[in-house]
């Protein structure tokens, strides 16, 4: 079950990468504004707090990838904690996201299955 793990929380992260690069790169393009819902004039309003926002989603991505790294080298108790950490926190960013924007649970739900998902495993995989 840990290695279950391990794999849903690097699709977790590579997903959060990803929402980093629309976030914090291509916030004001056509593409990532018809994504987000917004125009060009909402898009460069809120671009400098997309920037800030895409980094955190990198840095629960680099946390997730660290716990992999660590748990792949053998260091399991670092690993899970570092995951446990990292998509614990995308997970619990999800549910933000749905109790604070009801309208927004689909792309909730995109971004908390897998950490949801790698918790899940990684609670079974560090209990049997």
């Amino acid at each position: 079950m840990i290695i279950t793990a391990l794999i849903l929380a690097g699709l977790a992260a590579l997903l959060h990468v990803y929402i980093f690069f629309m976030e914090s790169l291509w916030w004001t393009t056509p593409k990532v504004r018809a994504t987000f819902g917004s125009t060009e004039s909402e898009a460069e309003a809120t671009k400098e707090m997309a920037f800030n926002q895409g980094f955190y989603n990198l840095f629960l991505a680099i946390a997730a990838f660290a716990g992999i790294i660590f748990h792949i080298a053998g260091q399991p108790v670092i690993g899970t904690t570092l995951i446990f950490a990292g998509a614990g926190s995308m997970l619990l960013a999800a549910l933000v996201l749905i109790i604070s924007s009801p309208s927004k649970a689909g792309a909730a739900i995109k971004q908390g299955v897998f950490p949801l998902l790698a918790v899940i495993a990684l609670i079974i995989g560090v209990t049997l």
